[in-house]
This record gives structure tokens, sequence and C-alpha cells, in this order.
């Protein structure tokens, strides 16, 4: 198997193993009609890239570096989305029950599906590990997730019946840094509980350059990139060098070059 070099395996969450069922603008729009509210779909999603960029540049985190609580941070966020431009004047209690409502929608089967392959993917290093393990008792690789996600994390996963095949889940508010920060990466290493892994021994497959490409570069890991775009147009994008053997479409992709082993590092 090409991944025999790796001790520890980690992925990140959105667009990696799960997706949004539908667009972000369309939710939104569901959860406004249920309490009464109707808006353009397409306005709610320029409200809501605008509403994410603005909340995550004003309270990095979900809230934990400006002290609020992430329920806080997703209220303050839902506004942004329902009241950004003119878009509707709803009312704060209207607020406040929508985001009761999406606290507990977002963290299932409703707003969530398995991106492609990525079950497969998960099974299949399942396997790897039960037969290169030889009937020792450390398995030969460890698998975890770090995701820039508030503490709702493992409940969804666990909904999403994916929880059981990871070792550790760490998510960036409960740890109190993001990636692409060392510090999440080095927390990883901690959490894997592996005697004297090093950081060439760890791979980290997620969606987003800037913080899990770059990120786990940055922190000494291997790392691989689940992107519709190629590693030319990321690198040119980004400014640094994307290997081209380090992108792909999907974690289907991935397993079937790591199963064939035609993976090159």
């Amino acid at each position: 198997m090409s991944l025999s070099r790796f001790r520890l395996i980690t992925f990140d969450v959105h667009n990696t193993l799960l997706q949004f069922r539908s667009s972000p603008g369309k939710k939104y729009g569901e959860i406004g009609a249920m309490f009464g509210i109707s808006n353009n779909n397409n306005q709610l999603v320029a409200n809501y890239v605008q509403s994410w960029h603005k909340m995550n540049r004003l309270h990095p985190n979900f809230g934990l570096k400006t002290k609020i609580t992430y329920k806080q941070w997703w209220q303050m966020m839902i506004d942004g989305i329902f009241n950004e431009n003119g878009t509707h004047n709803t009312p704060p209690e209207k607020i406040e029950q929508m985001t009761e409502h999406f606290m507990e929608y977002f963290k299932t089967s409703v707003f969530w599906q398995h991106c492609y392959g990525s079950v497969e993917f998960l099974n299949y290093l399942k396997l790897q590990r039960h037969v290169e393990s030889g009937g020792q008792k450390e398995p030969p690789f460890k698998l975890g997730v770090i995701s820039n996600f508030d503490p709702r994390l493992d409940v969804l996963l666990r909904n999403m019946k994916i929880n059981h095949y990871f070792d550790f889940v760490l998510n960036s508010y409960d740890v109190g840094y993001m990636k692409p920060a060392r510090e999440i990466f080095d927390r990883a290493i901690k959490a894997a509980e592996i005697k004297d892994l090093k950081p060439h021994e760890c791979l980290h497959i997620g969606a987003t350059p800037a913080t899990d490409y770059f990120g786990a570069r940055n922190a000494g890991w291997y790392s691989l990139l689940v992107h519709e775009k190629s590693a030319e147009e990321l690198s040119r994008k980004y400014g640094q060098l994307v290997e081209d053997n380090h992108v792909f479409s999907s974690l289907f992709d991935i397993h079937k070059k790591i199963s064939n082993d035609y993976m090159r590092w």
C-alpha cells in the first residue's frame, strides 16, 4: 500500500468526508420558510458568503478569541444572512428561533451527505489496518479528523455513521487553534498517542489549499488535496507550488491510486 510510510492519517470534514446536501442558499431559504420568512435563494447565497467572511474576520474560530459562544457566533451569522443588504427586516426573535433550529439541523443528514468515495476509502483503510496489524495490539497507523469546526463535530460524525473509523476527532474550537496553525497539527500528533511519532510520518487529506494542504506541509506533514481545480491553477492562485500528483477530484480517486500502488510522494 502506498500509505505504508504513514503512522497517522487525518482528514478534514467539509468537502472531504462530508458535503452539503444542497446549496447553503437553498438550505437557509428552507429554514427561513419554516419561520414564515421568504427570500431569494441567490441573495441568501451572496449574504452567506459575505457573512461567513465577516464573522471569521471579526470573531475567528467561532468566537473563541472574542469571548462569545459558538451559538452566539452562529446567531450573528444567521442574522447577517437574513438581514444583510436590506434582504429582509427579520426580527431578533425570529433569528433566535432559526438559530435554535439550525444548531440541531446542522448536525444531521438533512443538511449533510457523504462525499463521493469517502465511506469506501475509510472501509479500505480499516481493512488495511487490520491486515497489516498481523495480530499485534498496536495498529500500523491511526486515523483522525482535524477540522475548523465547532464542538458539534463529534455528534455530526456520529449521526453520519463515520465516527467509528477514527481514533480521535479534533475541532478547532476545543483545541483553541484553527488550521493552518501548526499548533492544531501538533495537537493531532499528541492525540494519536503513537510512540515517537514524527511529522514526516503523518498525512493530512483536505479540501482547502490554504488550511489543509499548505497548513499540513508547513507543519512538516505530507498532504493531499481534494479539489476540482488543477494543481497548476491552484499554484497560480496561491503563489505556492501544489504538486500535480497531490490533487484529486475525490477520495474515490485517491483510493484508486493508493490501492493500485500508483501514488507518488
